[in-house]
């Protein structure tokens, strides 16, 4: 039985060809390359932003690219703990972790957060495999030390975040042999130290880490805002070092952008071709990022 199209919706269909085939050089340019994809924010806690995440996760495994997904979950660690009654303090943006603290950021991170996020690739046609940085020796951390003016006599002074540590050495194997088994591997921020303890990391340090590691092509940092804005409000596309750098200088770039930044550029100066800073909210920012001339986030490289 043959179909014919309504030629109303010539125009649509001409579109999404023209949309692929935009898309050509980019989809060979990035096969077999490594994407390490740092997700949170709220767009967490959108079921349609969710799934728009997940397709984007799954149509890059079946392109040929390796996504790899390092996740947060500071708002959901915050929920639990209230609702456990356990108050939190936080230095720097940091939450202080003591032992409690610890294990239900440990429970929620690697327990609940990570396996809704693999779910969620299951439930489009994807292989994920959920992991924390404990796996395999992925990460080792380090205690994080911390350092505050006193109010009063000004005297710097440390402070101690209990379990709160970073990244000080990654071992990618186990993610390069998940990759080769077609598997997409999702990322608690949660590592072992030397001293056998478990610390809670910063998910963009952490995802900035293991894209050093990996020698990622793209470092994708999915955040609130649009990416880095100029003075004027406009989104600043294309960055380098001296970029970054005199942005801060002048002021340009303040508050929490600062150490997102500061994240990607220690990524790229580890091997790290590109990163990307990008507002998760929009649907399916990855791929305009990725498949268009036009791109979507800040981009900051060598």
């Amino acid at each position: 039985m043959m179909t014919v199209t309504d030629p109303s919706k010539m125009p649509d269909l001409l579109a999404k060809a023209e949309t692929l085939v935009e898309a050509l050089p980019y989809l060979q340019r990035y096969a077999g390359e490594t994407f390490v994809i740092k997700y949170g924010g709220h767009a967490m806690g959108d079921p349609e932003a969710q799934r728009d995440f997940a397709e984007d996760v799954v149509l890059l495994k079946a392109v040929g690219i390796n996504p790899v997904v390092v996740h947060g979950g500071g708002p959901q660690i915050g929920a639990m703990l209230k609702q456990l009654g356990i108050e939190s303090t936080f230095v720097g943006g940091l939450r202080v972790t003591d032992a409690p603290t610890a294990e239900v950021a440990e429970m929620v991170l690697a327990g609940k957060i990570n396996k809704e996020i693999v779910g969620w690739i299951a439930g489009l046609g994807g292989r994920a495999v959920g992991i924390s940085g404990k796996d395999a020796n992925l990460v080792l951390a380090e205690k994080v030390k911390r350092t505050e003016a006193d109010p009063n006599s000004g005297i710097e002074r440390h402070v101690d975040l209990g379990f709160v540590g970073e990244p000080v050495a990654v071992d990618p194997t186990i993610l390069k042999n998940l990759a080769n088994d077609n598997f997409i591997p999702v990322v608690a921020p949660v590592a072992l130290g030397a001293d056998g303890a478990t610390y809670n990391i910063n998910a963009d340090t952490m995802a900035g880490a293991i894209a050093g590691a990996l020698g990622a092509r793209r470092f994708f940092l999915l955040t609130d805002v649009a990416g880095v804005l100029d003075k004027g409000g406009a989104l600043l596309t294309d960055l380098d070092r001296a970029g970054v750098d005199a942005l801060k200088g002048d002021g340009t770039i303040t508050g929490g952008m600062i150490p997102k930044v500061d994240t990607c550029v220690a990524a790229v100066d580890a091997g790290v071709d590109a990163a990307v800073i990008l507002d998760g909210r929009i649907p399916h920012a990855m791929l305009l990022e990725i498949f268009t001339a036009r791109g979507a986030g800040t981009l900051i490289h060598r």
